[in-house]
């Protein structure tokens, strides 16, 4: 890991994550937790790795204090664990069962979800679903493992906003508490994951704007399956 955070003494809102400069004032922790996400989602921290957080903190510049809020919010997200005695480390990557285990609750729960967004569609919903899509920045330049770990970011809040639109809470924090998006994307950094996903996330936002609910569901469906085939070759 040779990813630099770097503190000006006079302006702490400059800093450095795994995708280049910072170019805004989110504290230090906030700066600490982007930087290891980062890391964690591009797998420079491969899965499974001790954690140091004195290592951290020498290589970003920051003091602990940071560093473990950053740790304790991803291990909120399950990409950490911290072991009692022990200490933090990247979360193991999931098993092939696991992995089919968690398609398949999503293709039960999702696309019908999707078609329930749909009906209840409006302008402010679907403003909502545009920002959040990341379609409006495909074409952005900058790090392209920065990209990617801020799409899989982008992604969860996506999936998310449309089982919030639903209407079905269990559903909703069931799948959050799985950590699906996370875990999905660690498992291959490749840009491809993201480009083939805008498209699908576009092709979702079309059947919303129109509130065509089958439409919805079948896109939602799609979009998962492909995901899920996208992805198998990592289990080679």
């Amino acid at each position: 890991m040779n990813t630099l955070l770097s503190v000006d003494a006079e302006d702490r809102g400059t800093l450095a994550g795994a995708g280049g400069a910072i170019n805004r004032q989110p504290g230090l922790a906030e700066a600490a937790y982007e930087a290891i996400f980062a890391q964690l989602m591009a797998l420079k921290i491969p899965p499974g790795a001790r954690i140091t957080v004195d290592n951290l903190a020498r290589e970003l510049n920051v003091s602990q204090t940071p560093i473990r809020e950053a740790l304790g919010r991803l291990e909120g997200e399950g990409l950490v664990i911290k072991t009692h005695l022990i200490g933090y480390s990247a979360a193991p990557q999931i098993a092939r069962r696991r992995f089919d285990e968690l398609y398949d609750l999503r293709l039960q729960l999702e696309p019908e979800a999707a078609q329930r967004a749909a009906r209840v569609m409006d302008e402010r919903r679907l403003g909502v679903l545009q920002e959040v899509a990341g379609v409006m920045s495909r074409r952005q330049g900058g790090d392209e493992r920065f990209r990617y770990s801020a799409f899989a970011r982008q992604d969860a809040v996506f999936h998310d906003r449309i089982l919030e639109f639903a209407g079905n809470d269990l559903i909703r924090r069931t799948l959050a508490h799985q950590h699906t998006h996370f875990h999905i994307f660690r498992l291959m950094f490749h840009s491809r994951v993201t480009e083939e996903a805008l498209d699908e996330h576009e092709a979702l936002l079309a059947a919303f704007a129109t509130a065509d609910g089958k439409g919805a569901k079948r896109a939602m469906r799609e979009h998962i399956e492909r995901s899920r085939d996208r992805l198998l070759p990592a289990f080679d």
